[in-house]
């Protein structure tokens, strides 16, 4: 189904519905799934919010490996919360997606195969306790600065299913934080742990925002669309001028020694990520992207009985009501 809206994109773009169609994004409105909209506003949507499906998904493996060696009750607790909540994530914009046209198992398939990506910061380990608490500060703050202006995106499915998901991400920050204060505040080796874990996943984590604006292919349109509020680079700044103050209130030093607070600009200066390691990762050549896409294919296989058993159940009620009528 999605192969073939893709084909017609050319053929449904009429002029005159093109600007009314703008004209309601201009006025602020909502667009919702039966609503007319171009095909490469939709093509663009399912490209989005599966790949924020999937990251969601993929997400809980980096995370799910410590739910068994939590280093206390209360933070297995926590963290198993944690990683329930993603999966919740993943199901709330997989339906969002459904309403466009496209299958939650296509969108799957799409991943599998390599045509759909996710979010590059999966592809690197958590190699300790503090990576978990670098996670939750660091990535999940840089993935609530990319989702809170998705709760006013112009399509109706995808702003509302973002509210819960973005107060829902706000704990695992705040769970994420305290992990780390703990163990900034803790032995020599705890600190030094700690240090590591910024160290290593602080420029992966400005990563998240995507390329630099000067190389975005599909920022342009998608903010005329409102499919986007913000740039890379305007989320980037935000995401550092945030988060370098509550580095230093820890007592940890800076991951990066060009940030300099710039009175001129209000803001602070920073050192731009490595494009070409970013690049190189969403190629596939991450330090974990076969094992994170070897991982999602073992539980496609193994799952398949369940969808199976599913889909037979279905189709024995639908054959049973077809019957009494």
């Amino acid at each position: 189904m999605y192969a073939q809206m893709v084909k017609s994109e050319a053929t449904n773009d009429d002029p005159e519905k093109l600007a009314a169609f703008q004209e309601r994004i201009d006025r602020g409105e909502k667009i919702e799934p039966k609503d007319w909209m171009p095909e490469g506003y939709r093509k663009t949507l399912i490209r989005q919010i599966g790949q924020h499906a999937h990251s969601e998904i993929v997400g809980q493996l980096p995370e799910g490996n410590w739910i068994t060696r939590a280093p206390t009750l209360e933070r297995k607790a926590i963290l198993l919360a944690k990683v329930q909540d993603e999966a919740g994530h993943g199901l709330y914009l997989y339906c969002a997606a459904e309403t466009m046209g496209v299958s939650r198992d296509e969108l799957t398939e799409m991943l599998l195969d390599g045509r759909m990506k996710y979010s590059s910061i999966f592809n690197y380990p958590t190699l300790n306790w503090a990576d978990i608490g670098a996670v939750g500060w660091l990535v999940d703050g840089a993935a609530i600065m990319n989702q809170v202006p998705l709760q006013r995106t112009s399509f109706g499915p995808y702003s509302r299913a973002m509210i819960r998901i973005c107060k829902e991400e706000s704990f695992h920050q705040r769970q994420g934080y305290d992990a780390i204060r703990k163990m900034a505040e803790g032995t020599p080796e705890q600190k030094k742990m700690a240090q590591d874990a910024v160290n290593r996943l602080w420029f992966p984590s400005l990563m998240m925002f995507g390329p630099s604006d000067k190389d975005s292919t599909h920022s342009e349109q998608s903010m005329k669309w409102k499919i986007k509020i913000n740039t890379n680079d305007e989320l980037r700044q935000k995401f550092v001028d945030q988060t370098v103050p509550q580095i230093e209130f820890l007592g940890l030093d800076l991951p990066d020694p060009g940030i300099k607070w710039n009175e001129e600009r209000g803001h602070y200066d920073y050192t731009d990520p490595d494009w070409s390691e970013f690049f190189d990762v969403i190629k596939g050549n991450g330090p974990c992207n076969v094992d994170r896409l070897a991982a999602r294919n073992k539980a496609w296989d193994d799952g398949a009985w369940v969808r199976d058993g599913l889909l037979a159940h279905a189709q024995k009620k639908a054959a049973r009501k077809h019957a009494a009528e």
